[in-house]
């Protein structure tokens, strides 16, 4: 198991074209965890932003009565991807993990690979 700084640093170093990664809180919207990011991309604002994404696609799985969970959230930019993977297990239910990547240098199937190992390694 692995804490949450080595984990972010793992995905913004080890996934290609990675801009920046977060651990987030969607009970609260807030980050627990930042790397990478800068001029260009806030972390803070994506990861509050973002936190409404993930509220609104649960809540609208309940309205339709799916007994199914989410894996992932992709949102295509013309020039990034970001990917929203929420998290699996115990103690991480009410956690996602934010990945931006540059659309241009990314393998958008490498990252969702690379950041579910990654998911899997963490400990929060």
């Amino acid at each position: 198991m692995v804490n949450v700084e080595t984990a972010l640093k793992e995905a913004v170093t080890s996934i290609e074209g990675a801009i920046g990664a977060a651990l987030v809180d969607y009970g609260s919207g807030m980050a627990l965890g930042l790397s990478g990011g800068g001029k260009d991309l806030d972390l803070t604002v994506a990861a509050a932003g973002n936190t409404d994404v993930v509220r609104a696609k649960v809540r609208t799985m309940e309205m339709l009565g799916l007994q199914d969970e989410i894996e992932d959230i992709l949102i295509t930019l013309g020039t990034q991807y970001h990917l929203i993977r929420l998290m699996k297990g115990r103690n991480s239910e009410n956690f996602f993990l934010y990945l931006a990547l540059d659309r241009g240098r990314a393998n958008l199937a490498m990252a969702r690979h690379q950041l579910k190992k990654i998911e899997q390694s963490l400990e929060v």
